[in-house]
């Protein structure tokens, strides 16, 4: 019989546990959304503990998923000492994610589901990145989109060849840095198989009131340009546009509308261009969708869609971006090195659950 893998949660709130209560009504985002759902949902995981700071938290969480107070924990480490899981899910805020990836990596964890974005600086992404790889660890960022069926069928389309050579690449929603356009970031990564940024230039939206020396003290929104390693260039723009993202070839377009529920193509015809066909859009988990590429993962050896490497690259545009604003908009080369900026909000509060539908 194939294996179940023990899988534990560290951070219980929203998109931990209970983001499915806040989107159900969605169709863009099919259910299971949050970590613990997803693997409530695939039958080759068990969600056997979790950790968070607040008892309530823990407390509702336990009610929801069936996992009993002996297996509640406040400190993350005891949690990783105790259950031993082979997946750990960690969905805290960014800024103590990097001490627990490489806690969990030291303490033997071989799977990794980790909230975007990676982490709060260049520095650590970079010492996430060398111990994924040193301990054969299998990651997946909470980048949704990767393993949405739509963008799969999207990235096949750009490069099959029947639009010719993929050119452009156009962003038109970022929102803000970390928590919004780390998701675009990795998908315009991701529609360019995996090219890594060469290049960012970046504006920074209220730069001065958010970037004080080298603290990011909250999450800023802006937009920029990206190049890639291969000469195709991204386009991150703030516009009315929701969540829609274009690829221009050198022969048509092919466009994700509506957040992912629509996507049409057009073909260059002399003089115009003409309506194609549409793309198929399955509606599936892309939760449920990463975690059974971090269980294929786990059985075969193999890396996952994601990996660390993309994680890393992620963080180094959005750190590229506000480092180019901090520069007069200066175009910054990638990989940024001793890099002194690093994400750390004051006196953040984070968001209640939602622990019923609404």
């Amino acid at each position: 019989m194939a294996k179940t893998y023990r899988a534990a949660l560290v951070g219980c709130s929203r998109m931990g546990a209970f983001i499915d209560n806040e989107t159900r009504r969605d169709r863009s985002i099919p259910l299971p959304y949050s970590h613990a759902a997803g693997y409530e949902a695939c039958p080759r995981t068990d969600l056997v503990a979790g950790a968070d700071l607040r008892p309530d938290v823990l407390e509702q969480f336990g009610a929801r998923y069936n996992v009993g107070s002996d297996h509640w924990y406040t400190n993350h480490r005891d949690l990783i000492a105790n259950e031993q899981p082979d997946i750990l899910s960690i969905a805290t805020q960014p800024e103590p994610r990097c001490e627990i990836i490489l806690h969990a990596i030291e303490a033997g964890v071989r799977a990794l589901y980790v909230e975007k974005p990676l982490c709060a600086s260049v520095a650590e992404a970079e010492a996430i990145r060398d111990a994924v790889r040193a301990n054969n660890v299998a990651l997946n960022m909470g980048t949704n989109r990767r393993w949405h069926d739509g963008f799969l069928a999207m990235r096949a389309k750009i490069h099959s060849g029947d639009f010719g050579d993929l050119r452009t690449l156009i962003n038109f929603q970022t929102g803000n840095f970390f928590n919004t356009s780390s998701h675009y970031f990795d998908l315009l990564i991701y529609l360019n198989h995996d090219n890594p940024p060469q290049w960012v230039q970046g504006h920074v939206f209220q730069f001065d009131e958010l970037v004080i020396g080298n603290e990011v003290l909250e999450d800023p929104a802006g937009t920029g340009t990206i190049m890639f390693a291969n000469g195709v260039l991204g386009y991150a723009l703030e516009s009315t546009r929701r969540a829609e993202v274009e690829a221009v070839c050198g022969k048509g377009i092919i466009s994700a509308l509506n957040n992912g529920t629509e996507f049409r193509t057009r073909i260059q015809e002399p003089g115009t261009l003409v309506d194609g066909p549409n793309l198929d859009n399955p509606p599936t988990s892309a939760t449920l969708n990463l975690v059974n590429d971090i269980v294929h993962a786990l059985d075969t050896g193999e890396p996952t869609r994601g990996g660390a490497e993309v994680a890393y690259w992620n963080t180094q545009i959005i750190f590229g971006m506000i480092e180019s604003h901090r520069q007069g908009g200066a175009r910054v080369e990638l990989p940024l090195t001793n890099h002194d900026l690093r994400f750390i909000r004051r006196d953040h509060v984070a968001r209640q659950p939602k622990y019923a539908p609404g």
